[in-house]
């Protein structure tokens, strides 16, 4: 059995994510779609499913991302039959529109870190203990989740959006932020998406200025939620298997 992991591109990786669930006794399954790896036609062996951010949309083209359906359509049985989902990004907003949400362009994007925000449904979701109701979260998307599939709750907010992290169900989890970068995938985020980083109004110094003050608490709590994944929401059968 296995944590199925979908990658959309090579900056795009598990990170401290995928480095917490090995350390749980999870195996990961990583399908690195951006470099031609394929989806599973099925959920056999399949113990979770994790889909990470990447640059392309829910709207693109589908000669731009032609596995992007055949994903969302496993999203959406993976939900179905109750497995634990975790999307990121990209990930949590095929998401939303695989469980029948609607995803929008924004004005401009959000990029940097900013302060996200508890709901009352987030303050006592059990992903989100031992995260505090105002956190710095790295952010970096064109895209947001407009609206929330039926039975969808928001779990956090910011400023400019009302749901950057939302739950459906038990056990189906959407985060915008990227809580799984550390300082280095951060920086290469940030090198690749200078077009959105001058859209927003920053400039590579300033990003540079908000790691050397946010990054210490943002990687604390990071760590908090990975955690949290791994122990409370990943199946406790994966250690029958370990051994």
């Amino acid at each position: 059995m296995a944590i199925l992991v979908f990658q959309h591109h090579e900056i795009g990786r598990p990170g401290r994510l995928g480095a917490t669930l090995r350390d749980h006794g999870l195996r990961l399954d990583i399908r690195e779609l951006h470099a031609r790896g394929a989806v599973p036609a099925d959920l056999d062996g399949v113990d979770g499913v994790v889909s990470l951010g990447g640059p392309q949309n829910v709207d693109d083209p589908p000669d731009k991302a032609p596995w992007m359906r055949a994903e969302m359509d496993l999203l959406a049985e993976a939900h179905a039959r109750g497995l634990p989902v975790v999307g990121v990004c990209l990930g949590a907003q095929m998401l939303a529109s695989a469980l029948g949400g609607a995803v929008e362009p924004m004005d401009e994007p959000e990029i940097g870190f900013h302060t996200v925000s508890l709901t009352a449904a987030g303050q006592t979701d059990t992903l989100h203990a031992g995260i505090p109701w105002d956190s710095p979260q790295f952010l970096h998307h064109t895209r947001h989740v407009a609206s929330l599939p039926a039975g969808g709750v928001a779990l956090a907010s910011s400023k400019k959006r009302p749901v950057q992290a939302f739950r459906v169900g038990m056990r189906s989890y959407g985060f915008q932020h990227h809580f799984e970068a550390d300082q280095r995938l951060i920086r290469e985020m940030v090198a690749s998406a200078k077009d959105d980083l001058h859209r927003a109004g920053y400039t590579e110094e300033e990003i540079e200025q908000q790691i050397e003050s946010r990054y210490a608490e943002f990687a604390r709590l990071a760590d908090r939620l990975c955690v949290n994944i791994a122990a409370y929401l990943m199946p406790t059968s994966r250690l029958a298997h370990a051994g």
